[in-house]
């Protein structure tokens, strides 16, 4: 793959995977150490032969009491609050949607506004539509509308489309900055009628103005990078990225370091002021 620097060595696996192959692999030292083979440890705990080798891969999650049970085994409990410890972190960091909106989308876009209201740079990516805080209440609507019908929990539209208009004030209020860039198949993803689609075109244009608001469109034939989801980066304090089933809360450094150079890529790539607000008067035209 060619491209600079700044686009080579970016992860395969989320944080999350990197994390569970860790503790996979502590629990495994810790089992060697014991010299204990994976099938003598499976027969002791009373579990399928399949349950070790999967944890050691991090291709499964161990519970507290399975590493409760592995510490006993392999005579190494003081390492249990430590496992512990790093398991919860584990599950706490991949949520998945039915829990996220558990209590409502609204909800989820309120805890939104408490988090962008403390951090002063916000960054973000998406490939397919503009990021919610660039919004329009139509587009919007259309939005949350496709979320709820498609991930299901309370049916909040009004509240949660107000609580997405509420987040828009972080733009013009406070010392915030903001750095969003868009794929250009973002212009032409439909959302709602062509008229809901025309209106936040002309949207994005009006927020170009902005003086706290950097505004970038990643042209489809800019060179390839890597397969790169939507995020949206706090500050340099972490990392939320969203796939079809869960929010990924990312905070590990090393982590974050790589989507500093995934941004900075993609930035280098994109377009702004004049050209990218050509790309989108075309898609409005067109």
């Amino acid at each position: 793959m060619g491209g600079s620097d700044a686009t080579r060595a970016i992860p395969e696996v989320t944080g999350v995977e990197q994390a569970k192959q860790a503790l996979g692999a502590r629990l495994r030292e810790l089992r060697k150490e014991a010299r204990l083979s994976g099938a003598r440890l499976a027969d002791l705990a009373g579990w399928q032969p399949s349950k070790v080798s999967k944890i050691e891969h991090g291709r499964q999650v161990p519970t507290e009491q399975d590493l409760a049970d592995w510490c006993q085994l392999t005579k190494s409990e003081l390492a249990l609050p430590d496992l512990v410890a790093t398991v919860r972190n584990v599950n706490a960091a991949y949520l998945e949607w039915k829990r996220v909106v558990a209590g409502g989308h609204a909800r989820r876009q309120r805890q939104s506004i408490e988090l962008e209201g403390v951090t002063r740079l916000v960054r973000g990516f998406d490939p397919l539509i503009p990021t919610g805080l660039l919004q329009t209440r139509a587009y919007a609507e259309a939005i949350l509308r496709r979320c709820i019908d498609f991930v299901g929990g309370a049916d909040d539209l009004a509240e949660a489309v107000e609580a997405r208009m509420q987040r828009q004030r972080v733009l013009r209020e406070g010392v915030h900055k903001f750095h969003f860039l868009i794929g250009e198949p973002a212009l032409y993803t439909g959302v709602g009628d062509d008229a809901v689609r025309i209106e936040q075109l002309e949207h994005l244009l009006e927020l170009m103005d902005l003086t706290r608001l950097v505004l970038g469109v990643v042209p489809k034939t800019a060179e390839f990078l890597y397969t790169v989801t939507n995020f949206v980066m706090y500050d340099r304090r972490r990392v939320h990225v969203e796939t079809a089933t869960a929010q990924l809360t990312i905070t590990q450094p090393g982590e974050l370091a790589y989507y500093d150079r995934v941004f900075a890529a993609l930035t280098e790539r994109a377009v702004y002021a004049d050209n990218a607000g050509a790309l989108i008067a075309t898609a409005i035209s067109g």
